[in-house]
């Protein structure tokens, strides 16, 4: 809980060599895509009728051209062209004005299925249990959130209409190229195939490099966030240049798959102009000599040659659209990952409804491990009355806020039970159970809002009057009141633009405002110097009083007050108590006691530290 956040290690961001990449789940990206296809199906209807109109009208130009040819100036009927040209120019305007509807109403449903996704996504996302955040790199996160989605445009966007659309009029343009001459469109097919299963062996290649591409820029993008978020670290150790190089590397990673992706469609894109080129050359041949036998007019092989760039453009598009079709799958692929991860509200479904919290909780031969192997609880056992105050003392690393976050039931326990009331935490519903819980840590994050805003957070709907109450209690008002915007003041990111005494007052005024059956205090004063935490002292006495209360504190005054006092070591309680029990029993707490007051006599007392002149920086 108040674990040191810092700066990973370079080895961290680089990928494994030998890490295999995952497969792309093409079913599941299939059931995804389906599904977004069926939500939108009144919009792509319409876009697909205004494809079809507008192809159709697409045809009409250069199929006049063997009649303006052959029959009207080789024929010399002039009475033709009038009719002629007004029919050729009214198909043009409706193929312009149905391609703007047809963009217009496909656009809007490919962003509003985009915004859709991504509200799906994060809705989804923040639901999912801690193990998942503790476990996933916060850029891999937001790229799920904002990247993955982009892709879907491409599939009920005017992507996968235009693919449609190539594929018709490709489809057609053939009909017409084998009327006119099915020998020469015979010889033009065989290029043409092979371009398709080339088209076939680049996308096989190219939708891996997409979805890595995908994961690269998720990495680099938590990297980035990790550096900007600990700026100050990096220039206390002056290690500017050695993130820039790690960030280098990962910026080069990227530049890497884009080359490889560039290669790859601009291959496809140069064999597509060899094909093109290649069909020009057998229409010079074959057609001329038509012509000279008689079986083919010059309006044939003008109408011909524009046919025949009638069916390379789709196939050229085809290309396109389908790499872009491609990477939506892939990201698609992603998020049906995250989808198909059970939620905490998913999972409350199976348990049973949570009554009125008396808030009693009891630890029943508690093991815990975050990692195989290396125990960090072994068999913790106790009782806290509801209303009553419990304290947690002990070494750095012991297992204090481990304890804590069982009782959050942010972990469970691997042996044992975590009750509360009598009832396993896990067979509980913990959207209603955590609605109970209020918290103050050492490091309290507050959001990029107003002092006002941070501390209603926890009581949607509360008015100023609330507000300002609460904040007056945990001494916000102090400083608050001296801001030129008062209570409206903005704290900046995570609060960056308040102390960290500040920022704990207002974590606190948050937490008294949500009224909490159970409270949870870890080093929620030492920020705090002795004079602000002596102002907020009977403020918190205040939010204890009635509620079941849980205290990690490296201060004596917090905690000399509490009904109960746990030594923790190793995972293990080795000492419990009251504070006078403890001090005669001239044990563990006695060792730390007198080692507190002995930095107090020299008046040196670190708030980070706790009892034993150690940083607080374990679990």
């Amino acid at each position: 809980m108040a674990e040191a956040k810092t700066m990973p290690s370079e080895a961290k961001t680089k990928p494994s060599e030998a890490k295999t990449k995952p497969k792309v789940d093409t079913k599941r990206a299939w059931r995804e895509a389906r599904a977004l296809l069926y939500d939108h199906r009144k919009s792509l209807t319409i876009g697909l009728v205004l494809m079809l109109i507008s192809r159709a009208a697409g045809l009409v130009l250069p199929a006049s051209t063997k009649y303006l040819i052959d029959e009207v100036l080789g024929k010399h009927n002039a009475h033709l062209l009038t009719p002629l040209a007004l029919a050729a120019g009214a198909a043009t305007l409706v193929q312009a004005v149905t391609s703007y509807a047809n963009s217009q109403v496909v656009s809007v449903a490919a962003q509003r299925a985009i915004m859709t996704m991504r509200q799906r996504v994060q809705d989804h996302m923040l639901r999912l249990p801690i193990r998942y955040f503790d476990s996933t790199k916060s850029g891999i996160v937001i790229a799920r959130v904002m990247n993955d989605a982009e892709g879907i445009r491409n599939l009920v966007g005017t992507g996968l209409i235009q693919l449609v659309g190539g594929v018709l009029t490709a489809i057609i343009s053939l009909c017409v190229l084998f009327w006119l001459n099915w020998q020469l469109t015979l010889a033009s097919l065989v290029f043409l195939g092979a371009f398709g299963g080339a088209m076939a062996v680049a996308f096989n290649k190219l939708r891996p490099l997409f979805r890595q591409r995908s994961e690269i820029t998720a990495d680099i993008t938590g990297r980035l966030a990790e550096s900007v978020g600990g700026v100050r670290i990096l220039k206390v150790y002056v290690a500017e240049s050695r993130e820039t190089k790690i960030f280098a590397e990962g910026a080069e990673r990227l530049f890497k798959n884009i080359a490889g992706t560039i290669t790859g469609t601009s291959a496809i894109t140069a064999f597509s102009t060899a094909i093109i080129g290649a069909v020009g050359v057998l229409i010079m041949i074959i057609g001329g000599r038509a012509i000279f036998a008689g079986s083919m007019t010059l309006g044939d092989l003008i109408m011909y040659t524009f046919f025949v760039g009638l069916l390379a453009a789709p196939v050229v598009q085809i290309a396109n659209i389908g790499t872009q079709v491609s990477e939506a799958f892939a990201g698609l692929d992603r998020i049906r990952e995250i989808l198909d991860m059970p939620t905490e509200d998913q999972e409350d479904l199976k348990r049973a409804p949570l009554p009125a919290v008396e808030g009693r909780i009891e630890f029943q031969d508690v093991h815990f491990e975050y990692e195989t192997g290396a125990p960090v609880l072994k068999g913790i056992s106790f009782e806290v009355p509801a209303g009553s105050t419990v304290a947690l003392v002990g070494s750095s690393g012991s297992g204090k806020s481990t304890i804590i976050s069982l009782v959050m039931a942010f972990n469970h326990p691997q042996r044992g039970k975590v009750l509360v009331d009598g009832q396993d935490v896990e067979a509980v519903r913990l959207r209603e159970y955590r609605s109970k819980l209020g918290v103050v840590l050492q490091d309290n994050f507050l959001f990029d809002g107003t002092v006002a805003d941070n501390i209603g957070f926890a009581k949607p709907g509360a008015t100023r009057e609330e507000i300002e109450a609460v904040a007056r209690i945990a001494h916000v008002n102090e400083f608050a009141e001296r801001f030129e915007q008062g209570y409206d003041t903005i704290v900046g990111e995570r609060g960056v633009k308040l102390s960290g005494g500040q920022r704990q007052r207002v974590a606190i005024a948050r937490a008294i405002l949500a009224d909490p059956r159970i409270l949870l205090l870890d080093e929620a004063t030492s920020s705090l110097d002795s004079e602000s935490e002596a102002l907020i002292r009977d403020g918190l006495r205040k939010l204890r009083t009635g509620r079941t209360t849980f205290v990690i504190a490296h201060r004596l005054s917090t905690i000399e007050s509490a009904d109960q006092i746990l030594v923790v070591e190793q995972g293990q309680i080795v000492e419990r108590g009251t504070h006078k029990e403890l001090l005669a029993l001239d044990g563990r707490y006695k060792q730390l006691h007198d080692r507190q007051h002995s930095v107090e006599d020299d008046q040196f007392i670190n708030p980070g530290e706790d009892f034993t002149g150690v940083p607080e920086s374990g679990r």
